[in-house]
């Protein structure tokens, strides 16, 4: 969410960054709630002269009193009842003010880095670089589930039974190496100095809406009916909220945090869920990284942050790229975004595997999350990546170990999570 003393002073900035968002049908929403704000301050202003008045008032009345003027006493304190009334409505009005200002605000995108490419959609964003050589090997790949199936490793028949499509078992070695990408990535981000972190699954609506947009939001979460809670979507959004309403000494920042969590999601709109695969599912587990941050370190640690995933993926055997992401492919709290993209032999294209984003002050100023520095207090940077979101990332995974025959290699660096296992042998 923009500062509206930025908004107020630079109307024709915030302007351009909504055409370059292509979400023309906002660019009425600036000079609306400029238009409130003035209002909001006016009306600010002759309540807070009203209440200034009161005391002065006061001391009038008690003077007329001691004076035994009860008649200019008594008009005295007419206007007083009057004022209070007046105050009451101004009152009323204010909040009113505020929520609308409130409500546009929280629509009008935030602005974005001037390095973000320009593009209305997805097929706009820019590959940055490649990492590793990606292979076509010269034996058919199968589908995923098909993999997962040779080692009886997946159930989607039984878990459409229990809870519908978009749900999966996953069984036997395939469940092991779920949980051993998990464990690995845990350790790698607790070698790269973030703090582990499991959080809780379930969030207030005042988190919710300090970390997302409300497209999003509707897009992805699930209530809770009857409670003031919402099933997360991923870890980012109860690690963002652990700092809500906080001022963090800055000394002791960065705050550099690794999390846990499964993460679940409508996953409305165009995408759909798979019926075959678990590209694109109701339920995941994830490991996210976090960082709360100064705002000159923010972009340092968007760079650090990606690097990280990269890193992780090639000790893994598995190549990758980047990719950034243009401005209409931007959530509207992002400042930037770049996707990295894991390598499938089987398509013989990329796909994405996991997003790192700088949100710049964006959440920080909805949650009221501050910095106490020498000179005052600021508004903090937050920044989010994920590290392994299996079982997706089993998919590019499983495609670039797999063998001719069938088998699976496992890495150097997973076999300790794996009980020392080097390659999986498929049961049919």
């Amino acid at each position: 969410m923009l500062d509206i003393k930025f908004l107020r002073e630079n109307p024709d900035i915030v302007k351009e960054n909504i055409k370059k968002k292509y979400q023309d049908n906002k660019l009425p929403m600036v000079d609306e709630v400029i238009a409130l704000d003035k209002e909001a301050r006016e009306t600010q202003q002759e309540a807070d002269a009203l209440r200034a008045s009161k005391n002065k008032i006061a001391k009038e009345i008690g003077a007329l009193m001691a004076q035994g003027k009860k008649e200019e006493a008594e008009e005295k304190k007419a206007l007083v009842s009057r004022n209070a009334q007046r105050l009451a409505e101004l009152e009323e009005k204010e909040n009113m003010l505020q929520e609308k200002i409130t409500k546009i605000m929280m629509v009008i995108p935030q602005i974005i880095d001037p390095s973000v490419p320009i593009g209305k959609d997805d097929s706009f964003n820019q590959e940055i670089q490649k990492y590793g050589e990606p292979v076509v090997p010269d034996f058919e790949i199968p589908y995923h589930t098909e993999i997962m199936e040779r080692f009886d490793g997946i159930d989607l028949d039984a878990a459409r039974r229990v809870a519908g499509n978009g749900f999966y078992y996953l069984m036997g070695d395939i469940a092991r190496l779920h949980s051993a990408v998990i464990s690995y990535a845990r350790d790698f981000m607790i070698d790269r100095g973030f703090t582990y972190c499991v959080p809780p699954f379930m969030i207030r609506s005042n988190v919710v809406t300090g970390v997302m947009s409300f497209a999003e939001m509707e897009a992805m979460m699930y209530k809770i009916e009857g409670e003031d809670l919402y099933l997360i979507g991923t870890s980012e959004h109860s690690m963002i909220g652990k700092f809500i309403d906080q001022i963090i000494p800055e000394e002791k920042l960065p705050q550099t945090l690794t999390s846990y969590s499964p993460c679940f999601r409508k996953e409305k709109g165009a995408h759909g869920i798979e019926e075959r695969g678990v590209y694109r599912i109701h339920q995941f587990e994830k490991q996210e990284m976090v960082v709360i941050c100064k705002p000159e370190d923010s972009m340092m640690w968007y760079d650090k942050l990606w690097q990280n995933t990269v890193d992780l993926f090639r000790t893994l055997d598995i190549p990758v790229r980047t990719l950034e992401c243009c401005s209409g492919d931007l959530a509207d709290l992002k400042v930037k975004s770049c996707d990295v993209e894991a390598w499938s032999p089987r398509q013989q294209k990329y796909f994405e595997v996991g997003s790192c984003s700088n949100l710049g002050d964006a959440q920080a100023r909805r949650l009221k999350i501050r910095i106490n520095g020498k000179e005052g207090k600021y508004l903090a940077h937050t920044l989010n990546n994920t590290v392994v979101a299996p079982p997706r990332m089993l998919i590019a995974f499983l495609e670039n170990n797999l063998n001719a025959d069938g088998s699976v290699n496992i890495p150097e660096v997973l076999r300790p999570y794996m009980g020392g296992t080097s390659k999986l042998i498929p049961k049919h």
